[in-house]
Formats: C-alpha cells, structure tokens, sequence
C-alpha cells in the first residue's frame, strides 16, 4: 500500500484549477509584489480567525522576527521558550542578541510546562513566546495571566495550528502577537515560504507592517530598521484558494486522527492526547514508542514513511552551547526527543490506509 506523509500533490490535484488559473491571472498582470491578492487574504485571514489584524510575510521565522522586532526585543533581554520546538522558536530570539531562556514542557500536550515558567522570570525577562506544538495549542489562558501578572509580553508561535481553538477561540487571538506558518506541510500551506502575524492592537499592526518592508513609513521614507518579509502575491493567492475549504480541512485532519487512535494499540504506546479545553489542526500525529530507532527501521522497510520532531531538545543544540545547559537539564523536553515519531497525516488518508499503518506498528511494538 503507498502513503505519503504529507501528500502535497493530491492537494495540488484538489485544487488545482482554480489554484492554476490565480496563479496565470498574478503571471499575465506581472503585479508579483504586494499585489491585491496580499490585503484580500489579510482581510480573510482575520475573517476566519474571528477579529483582529492579519499582516502576511515571508515565512513562519519572519512573522515571530517581525513579533519580536515590534516588541522591542533586542540585546540583553530574556525571552521564556520551549526546548522542544523547531529550531526558528530560540533562534529569532538569539538574532536579535536577546537570551532564550528555556523551560520544560508537559508529556501531556509537549507545550511548555506553565508550572515551572513564574520561578525563571526575573528583571530581564520581556517576553515568553509559547509554542501551540503538532497543532494544539498550550494553556493560553494561563500563559496571559502569568505574562499581566509580571508586565511582560506574550507572543504564540502557531506556526503548527493555525485554525486551533482554546475555549472556544482561535489561538492566534491570544497573547500580544500570535504567528503562524504557511510552510507546504503545514495545514494550511502555500507553494514555498509563507507566514503572517496577528494581534488585536491596531499600533502594533501598523508597526509589523512596516517592519516587513524594511521599516518604511512611505516610499523611502524609514521609520524602523525592519526586514525584507512580504509575501510574494503568488502565494496569497494560492492561500486563498485553500483557505475557503480550511475548516473542512481541519476536520478531516481530526477524523485521520481519530482512525490512529482507535487502531493502534494504546497499552504499548503515548498516543497524542487534544485536552478539554482545546482543539488540535495535528499538523503532526505524533506518538511516543521505547523502541523508536527499531520501529523506525521497520516503517521504513515498509514503505510508511515517518519523522521526528525533534529528536534533540534545542538546549543541547551546539548553537546554542553558550547558554550553558547540559543534558538532564530538561528531563520531560529529553525524553520526548528519545521516543517522539510522526506517522504519516494529511486529510487525504483513508480508515483503511490508517488500519494499514496500525496493524503494522501493533505488531512491531
């Protein structure tokens, strides 16, 4: 039985018509930059999400660059974050010359553990910026009162959930700024690099705006030292294509990962666990198995393909060394990189290519 993991070229055959025909129509107008497709899908994005500003840019690490420059983080900050993300979560900070400081996270949602984050806020600290891991966002609610509390800034990394809930509202309506990613893989993904900003202080908006055409305030006229973060006119519209059917999107991404969890065997395995108060886009469906290494192997001879995300915490990353943590620092971040493995998600998997997968890993576990 063939499974692709993500399955982009069926979701380019779904739509591609209509994503075919915008993409000639941006072609024969030779308006690339900035074009109206950009402010059209920005006005839809804040539609779908439920209020709000949408500022489009370049790629998922531009939008929390663009968060973090809007917020005034720079040298000698602290900013709290996960260990357990893509590498863009710390590497924005540490771009800025700011300081990641790292808290562990839960074997519950593998999101930060907000337990642990009041005792490493000190007078430094402007900021925390959460992560809404494999899709499910961490206790936002939690996270805002801790950040009004101490009078330092929230920023959410949503890059993976883009369209997920915490009671009842879209994460990206959370914090001061939230992110996300329009990355190919990701639930809603364009054709290359795609990200977009959002935050509910119109100030804010306007600034981020400016920020990802290099500051500017009128045609070459600066106000900040930005970056060059647009996104190309091509990409919007082949957003807006895909965000008319996104909801349905998202539900056929949760059916998938329902059929994982009534199939595979729940006694030898973590199987991912969307909390109450929450929904999940599962951008990954991503399990914890002892013999990770052995079961991969075996996939793989198969022909079910499979990743890890992450398979080393970003403490123990030699980038960043100089921070100074070791191994044992983060014991829950660690144990999750020894036994995490994605299998294969997208709304295109069948009940039967999904027992398929199961039965495969039942009987190798």
């Amino acid at each position: 039985m063939k499974i692709d993991f993500a399955n982009l070229a069926y979701a380019h055959k779904e739509y591609q018509k209509e994503i075919e025909s915008a993409m000639l129509s941006i072609a024969r107008s030779a308006n690339y930059i900035m074009g109206e497709e950009i402010s059209k899908l920005e006005e839809e994005l804040v539609e779908f999400i439920g209020g709000g500003y949408a500022i489009t840019c370049g790629s998922g690490s531009d939008a929390l660059l663009l968060a973090l420059l809007a917020l005034g983080i720079k040298q000698g900050d602290e900013v709290i974050t996960t260990p357990f993300s893509f590498i863009a979560t710390a590497e924005m900070i540490a771009l800025l010359g700011a300081k990641p400081v790292f808290v562990d996270i839960t074997l519950e949602d593998y999101n930060l553990d907000t337990c642990l984050i009041q005792s490493k806020i000190t007078p430094k600290t402007k900021a925390i910026l959460a992560v809404s891991l494999y899709g499910q966002p961490p206790n936002l609610q939690t996270l805002e009162q801790i950040a009004r509390k101490n009078g330092i800034f929230l920023v959410i990394d949503g890059a993976q959930s883009f369209g997920a809930e915490f009671l009842g509202k879209k994460d990206s309506l959370y914090g001061d700024i939230a992110t996300t990613s329009f990355f190919p893989a990701k639930p809603l993904g364009c054709y290359g690099d795609g990200g977009a900003v959002f935050t509910k202080d119109k100030a804010l908006a306007s600034k981020i705006a400016s920020l990802r055409i290099h500051g500017q305030k009128e045609r070459y006229i600066h106000e900040y030292i930005g970056i060059g973060g647009r996104l190309d006119t091509l990409q919007a519209a082949i957003l807006r294509v895909k965000l008319r059917d996104f909801k349905e999107v998202i539900q056929k991404r949760n059916f998938v990962a329902l059929q994982y969890a009534k199939y595979l065997k729940q006694d030898s395995l973590v199987l991912p666990k969307v909390l109450q108060d929450r929904t999940s886009t599962f951008a990954q469906y991503t399990i914890r198995v002892k013999n990770r290494a052995k079961l991969l192997l075996e996939l793989q001879s198969l022909g079910i393909p499979s990743a890890i995300h992450y398979p080393l915490g970003l403490h123990l990353q030699e980038c960043f060394k100089e921070l100074g943590y070791q191994k044992g620092d983060f014991v829950a971040c660690e144990r999750a990189s020894e036994e995490v493995l994605s299998l294969p998600m997208n709304p295109y998997l069948t009940e039967e290519q999904v027992q398929w997968i199961a039965q495969n890993i039942n009987q190798r576990i």
